[in-house]
């Protein structure tokens, strides 16, 4: 199975978003299946709009996690493997999708890539409060894609946000999930008392059901094992929001957004957020999702909080709609995992 130029762009595009995110395992891997008509083509099983890469790593990895033992074990550092092994891991990587075939391909066919990145909250968190400063009102929450919630619970964790040898910590001192981030630049982002929050909900095509065990090892299964602390870091945030509940609603979020925003409390900053979302729709949905907020922004503000790949970078972006008029400003530049940030709005207190 010879690649379109589409296809090798994606693949190329992810080989080096594993050299960006310091993923060797996964650049090697995915060097290999682009360049392997079998993996090729097992891949091209995945729902359209699925990214191919992410499914059938995450295949192998949910595979591994649930038991499956196999030489390619000794190569995940979530699995107590080597963080720098000698043999070239894709002929072993090769045999296991042999072994498992059927599996994988059920996996790829019905799975999707709803990852959830608890990190990202330490960004999220300074924008939620760039918000609530700038409109003096209490914040409703509407996530786009929120996968399991992790991220509408952000309001729960604990942050150190580190500058220069300096730990400036904010957030909730009792929280099971510590989140670390290390700011680069020399602004600090807004570290003030966590804002009033009235709504939260979620609007998910596929939500994440906890109770299920399948369910929480595939999230941990698309977790990259050259991260083994975003696997920890994914793990203890799933015990510290185990008890706690959420508005998920189950469809397409554009289909839902309208009334979400219409059902908003009518006193607060009505606020859309998303993170590493947006990719996966289609150039209409993007467009439908702008023409949802400018509709909904003739009655009352609108806020939207976006973190995703943008010219090279992840950009947190604050975008503001009112009236049908539009300001967006950059508020940070961000490693997409919740290591890094680079704070650049001067205008947040």
């Amino acid at each position: 199975m010879s690649l379109s130029s589409r296809s090798k762009e994606y693949w190329n595009f992810f080989i080096g978003e594993c050299s960006r995110q310091k993923a060797p395992l996964y650049g090697l891997l995915t060097e290999g299946i682009k360049n392997d008509p079998y993996l090729s083509a097992l891949t091209a099983r995945a729902r359209p709009g699925q990214p191919m890469a992410n499914l059938i790593l995450g295949a192998v990895h949910y595979l591994l996690l649930r038991g499956a033992e196999h030489p390619l074990r000794a190569y995940y550092q979530t699995l107590g493997g080597d963080a720098a092994p000698v043999a070239d891991p894709f002929p072993i990587f090769r045999d296991f999708c042999r072994a498992h075939e059927s599996e994988i391909g059920t996996l790829i066919e019905t799975r999707i890539t709803n990852t959830n990145e608890a990190g990202r909250s330490a960004y999220l968190r300074a924008g939620f409060l760039t918000i609530a400063s700038e409109s003096g009102e209490p914040l409703h929450l509407i996530e786009l894609g929120p996968s399991a919630g992790l991220n509408l619970h952000w309001d729960r964790y604990f942050y150190r946000y580190l500058m220069g040898g300096t730990e400036h910590p904010a957030g909730d001192e009792n929280s099971r999930l510590v989140l670390t981030t290390q700011l680069e630049g020399k602004n600090l982002p807004p570290l003030g008392a966590t804002p009033q929050i009235g709504m939260r909900v979620g609007l998910e095509r596929d939500p994440v059901d906890l109770s299920h065990i399948s369910a929480r090892d595939w999230l941990k299964a698309l977790v990259w094992p050259d991260h083994p602390a975003r696997f920890q870091r994914l793990e203890q945030a799933l015990e510290a929001t185990a008890r706690l509940t959420l508005d998920i609603r189950k469809g397409d979020a554009l289909d839902l957004l309208a009334d979400a925003l219409a059902g908003a409390p009518r006193h607060g900053a009505l606020t859309v957020f998303h993170t590493l979302t947006t990719y996966q729709f289609s150039k209409s949905d993007r467009e439908g999702l702008e023409s949802i907020l400018m509709t909904a922004s003739l009655w009352r503000p609108i806020w939207r909080l976006s973190l995703e790949f943008s010219g090279g970078a992840y950009p947190l972006k604050l975008t503001r709609y009112h009236d049908g008029a539009i300001t967006t400003r950059i508020l940070a530049l961000c490693d997409p995992q919740g290591g890094a940030m680079e704070w650049r709005d001067e205008k947040s207190p």
